[in-house]
């Protein structure tokens, strides 16, 4: 089979795996031997005594198929095990090597009962998910390739190794159009190759196709208007619009909203693919209003990009992609505005302003609500997004006073 084939002996012994045991560290690194290797103190904790221990790994040729099955088996480890079961994300790459992270899942089942070898007999009838088991020796622990009681196991032994820290969080090897798209064609063959399953990508799709050119000559400024939900974005680009007599878009563009719901219950893959579109749209809508006027946008490629690292790389602030990484970096087939304003509130702030307003928010706005390490991950992505950078505006003080603040910064940095 497929999932076997690929975690065959030879290798699993070039990969790394990783657990986010502790979302307050790194993850936990290990990689496998054919000789016994003592347990670190992390690692004796995570493959203690207590309970039956298994990890599950989601690979498959399609990336779209690996994408919703990875989703689906999540969704399916948080309503069956729960209660009586520990999940952590987990993972397997090649060090340094791009694209190379297999995503999956560590659990550590507390139970009396068979729940969780259930749940993992259904799971492994998909040619997609493969699954090893592990066992305490003493200071040692090994992995083998799990096969249900009435099976015949096919792996031999390997010793779990301690492994030192990766330079980088093995997620970034799998950002760039993964989680990040750098160019339309590679967002736009996401979705062509969505089009069996979900019919809606058709029309996105058709959409794009019927966009014009998005160069544009030297026309008028483009001032972009950034930050999180409930930071005074609308009531400043709505004052901006009026004050300088400019032209007012919002990315997504308003002809993706019939879309959004369909594509924000998707797996991350297809989801951004589908706001990466929206900013090509916006791009060109950009492009033809900014030779009769100047245009104030809200949101635009920062907020999609800065959603999505944060949101692929687990843990803490510290796993985030470096600064001046090119995964920082602003695609150059899409158009670049002349100013990105980030507007900042206090937490205390921002959670006023979002109780007084009641409306429908995505699953990651409500997220920010709840996880104080999300919402640094998000502002620190957005800080570290580069050409153009976000110039930081504190929109604590009244509307009129935000309002005036950005004139200045736009008198000076456009000339308007």
């Amino acid at each position: 089979m497929l999932q076997r084939a690929m975690f065959r002996c030879g290798q699993l012994s070039s990969r790394v795996f990783a657990v986010e045991f502790d979302l307050r560290t790194q993850p936990l690194y290990f990689t496998l031997s054919s000789n016994p290797q003592e347990l670190h103190h992390a690692h004796q904790q995570l493959f203690g005594d207590d309970g039956k221990l298994f990890s599950l790994h989601v690979h498959s040729d399609s990336r779209i198929e690996k994408a919703q099955a990875h989703a689906e088996i999540k969704h399916k480890l948080c309503v069956t095990l729960s209660q009586d079961c520990d999940v952590f994300e987990a993972s397997s790459f090649i060090p340094d090597v791009k694209n190379s992270v297999v995503k999956g899942f560590f659990i550590r089942d507390k139970s009396t009962t068979t729940l969780s070898e259930d749940t993992l007999k259904t799971l492994q009838q998909s040619k997609s998910v493969c699954v090893f088991s592990y066992k305490r020796e003493g200071e040692y622990c090994w992995q083998e390739l799990w096969s249900p009681v009435d099976q015949v196991q096919e792996s031999v032994r390997q010793y779990i190794t301690p492994a030192a820290a990766a330079e980088h969080h093995p997620s970034t090897l799998n950002i760039r159009n993964s989680d990040v798209f750098y160019c339309m064609d590679e967002a736009y063959k996401v979705l062509q190759e969505c089009t069996d399953i979900i019919p809606e990508s058709k029309e996105v799709l058709k959409l794009v196709d019927e966009q014009l050119e998005t160069s544009r000559a030297d026309g008028f400024p483009v001032i972009v208007i950034e930050g999180l939900d409930a930071t005074g974005k609308t009531t400043l680009t709505e004052a901006l619009r009026e004050s300088l007599n400019a032209t007012l878009l919002k990315s997504p563009p308003q002809c993706l909203a019939p879309f959004r719901q369909r594509f924000d219950s998707e797996p991350p893959l297809i989801r951004r693919a589908f706001y990466a579109l929206g900013n090509y749209i916006t791009a060109a809508h950009i492009g033809k209003e900014s030779l009769r006027a100047p245009v104030i946008v809200d949101r635009y490629w920062h907020s999609t990009a800065a959603y999505a690292i944060a949101t692929a790389v687990g843990g803490r602030v510290e796993n985030l992609p470096k600064p001046g990484s090119e995964l920082y970096r602003w695609p150059e087939d899409l158009l670049q505005p002349n100013l990105v304003l980030l507007l900042t509130v206090s937490p205390e702030e921002r959670l006023r302003r979002l109780r007084d307003r009641g409306q429908d928010k995505t699953v990651e706005e409500a997220e920010l609500e709840i996880n104080q390490l999300f919402r640094l991950k998000v502002e620190e992505a957005y800080k570290r997004i580069q050409n153009p950078a976000c110039i930081i505006v504190d929109a604590s003080p009244s509307p009129q006073e935000v309002l005036q603040q950005v004139q200045h910064l736009i008198r000076n940095k456009c000339h308007l």
